[in-house]
């Protein structure tokens, strides 16, 4: 169920402290919830929002000036459907990144409200995956040029491997049927056989055995990347 507003989360976060042997105590100073456990002297401050969003954030990297042990605490819903409910793993990661800690509550029609820590603040150190890397690297230097337009979704993406099968494509296109050994020596492209057996956009077609041509989809997109073939072949 939905949360009305944020004060419905404030006692189910309170006992959950308390169970833990904090003193806790809402509005101080501004803050939803302050909690202090035995003779520490670093406070364990909450804010609560119905839903996870940008102004919760905002409020909770404010809080770091105050305390190191800041969380954020919202409404899980047990819906399968929404936005939210199907991002827990990238908010999770938000929260880490930002040094906070992140608080779930989950209201149930016949039982106690349950109330979950995803994660504590802690500093955050990402660990660079070189293979990842690696292939970032491989991609951009693949490409001989910069044909899209960043954030742009209206036309595929141009790849390396869109790069190569256009190429091929417009020699097709303009040689005629070639084999792959043809389009090799033309390319100097060691892939060449791959991209026509495999044939990922369903460009070409075997007309017979060594020999492959165009299909309507691959005339079609001669026109659609039209101005990147027109670049790659006057760089050429």
């Amino acid at each position: 169920m939905a949360v009305q507003s944020e004060t419905e989360l404030y006692l189910p976060v309170k006992s959950f402290l308390e169970r833990l042997g904090y003193e806790v105590k809402s509005e101080v100073h501004g803050c939803d919830i302050v909690a202090f456990r035995g003779e520490s002297r670093e406070p364990v401050i909450v804010e609560l929002k119905k839903t996870f969003n940008l102004p919760l954030l905002f409020q909770g990297i404010d809080r770091l000036k105050l305390s190191d042990q800041v969380y954020l605490a919202v409404e899980q819903t047990r819906a399968k459907k929404g936005a939210q409910n199907q991002r827990w793993n990238d908010i999770r990661k938000l929260c880490r990144m930002l040094g906070l800690g992140l608080i779930t509550v989950t209201f149930y029609k016949t039982k106690r409200p349950v109330v979950e820590v995803q994660c504590d603040p802690e500093p955050y150190v990402p660990r660079k995956l070189n293979r990842l890397t690696a292939r970032l690297a491989h991609e951009f230097n693949e490409r001989s040029g910069d044909y899209n337009v960043g954030g742009s979704t209206r036309r595929k993406l141009v790849t390396a491997y869109r790069e190569r099968a256009l190429e091929c494509a417009h020699l097709i296109k303009t040689h005629g049927p070639l084999s792959p050994r043809k389009l090799r020596e033309m390319t100097g492209n060691t892939h060449v056989g791959g991209i026509l057996q495999k044939n990922v956009y369903r460009w070409f077609i075997r007309l017979q055995r060594g020999i492959y041509g165009l299909t309507p989809l691959g005339e079609q997109a001669l026109q659609t990347y039209a101005d990147v073939i027109e670049a790659m072949f006057s760089e050429s």
